[in-house]
């Protein structure tokens, strides 16, 4: 248990701090005057005042915040704190400091993966047969374990996902498949077979495959700077690209709402990562980071995303949208928000119940 509270505070602890870092840093850029830096809600634990700025722990640790000069459009500001106030700065540089959180967040997954992939190099999936599935078209090819698949019809195959890929796509049509054998080279004629199978959703899907896994075996691939570059940024469009697609489903229905989990899937999810390796507990920071920022661009009035919307509308208007419409907006996506909380804490606790009730016990 003390690993997970201590993993769970350092994963909390790194996201918010980018997150609210991005909003502060952009906002002296740009000249906005801060009052309040907060890791966590509520009282005051501890802090130093420097300047203008009160940076500070609070007791809540689900969060933080970044106080500005006239954060809020009703708000009253003095005449010499005008040129310092958020709300009467140009409406792009609003934008821009709204924005500069989420932001941060992709950013700080694009410098972990860098980093990984820069000191680990990548580890690439051999396509190297470890099965063949009984009555499928491969074993009736002649395919065996061990076989390392080198080619299909004449494309170089480099990776197991590559493999897979071409497999999926060749639409049941007979495929030439080289592959190494020992030291030989054969070639194996195979019609892919369309069976039903689940994507990474749990959705039923059809696909073509040909009825092999996979060894497990891997090498890695070093990588220069531009190449862990490169890779660190693809690693996160795909993360980024896979929450997109799961908050769109979830909206729709396509996906159970019980699958959401709160900060104590995340605790308890984070506990699990450092026990498997600091590397391990890293990644995870990087995942839940995107995931933070993708959330927050939703565009629910009281998120990032929410404020955003605002001021687009109000940079296509011309005139910031009326305050009374932006105090009803605000009071409903807090009742979101609220309703979003008591659905991730049900789930929390009802998948993680035995875990909670063993805790409870340790205390009392």
């Amino acid at each position: 248990m003390g690993i997970t509270l201590l993993s769970f505070i350092i994963v909390l602890g790194v996201l918010i701090f980018f997150h609210e870092f991005g909003h502060f840093l952009i906002a002296r850029i740009f000249g906005v005057g801060v009052e309040k830096f907060s890791l966590g809600f509520g009282p005051r634990l501890i802090g130093k005042k420097i300047g203008r700025t009160d940076y500070r722990i609070s007791v809540i640790p689900l969060g933080g915040y970044v106080k500005m000069v006239g954060e809020e459009p009703d708000a009253e500001v003095s005449p010499q704190d005008l040129s310092i106030s958020f709300t009467h700065k140009h409406v792009l540089k609003r934008m821009c400091i709204v924005a500069a959180g989420p932001v941060f967040n992709i950013l700080l997954a694009v410098i972990i993966f860098f980093g990984i992939f820069w000191v680990s190099g990548a580890m690439i999936l051999k396509p190297s047969v470890g099965e063949v599935r009984e009555g499928s078209p491969a074993l009736a090819a002649g395919l065996k374990a061990g076989d390392l698949i080198t080619a299909i019809d004449g494309v170089a195959v480099s990776n197991w996902e590559n493999m897979t890929e071409m497999i999926g796509a060749s639409n049941g049509k007979t495929l030439e498949i080289a592959v190494r054998r020992a030291d030989a080279d054969k070639v194996f004629r195979i019609t892919p077979e369309l069976v039903p199978a689940k994507n990474v959703f749990g959705e039923d899907i059809q696909r073509y495959i040909i009825g092999i896994s996979a060894s497990g075996d891997v090498y890695t691939r070093e990588l220069n700077l531009l190449q862990a570059l490169k890779e660190s940024l693809k690693q996160t469009y795909t993360i980024v690209e896979l929450m997109v697609i799961i908050i769109g489903k979830l909206i729709t229905g396509d996906i159970s709402a019980d699958t959401i989990g709160g900060p104590i899937m995340i605790a308890k999810m984070a506990g699990d990562q450092a026990k498997a390796g600091v590397s391990n507990l890293i990644f995870f920071i990087a995942l839940i980071s995107v995931n933070l920022a993708i959330i927050n661009l939703v565009p629910i009035p009281i998120l990032d995303g929410g404020h955003l919307l605002f001021f687009l509308i109000e940079l296509i208007k011309g005139r910031p949208v009326n305050l009374k419409i932006r105090e009803v907006a605000q009071q409903i996506g807090l009742f979101i928000i609220l309703l979003l909380v008591i659905l991730v804490f049900y789930n929390d606790i009802f998948r993680y119940k035995d875990n909670i009730l063993r805790f409870l016990k340790g205390i009392f």
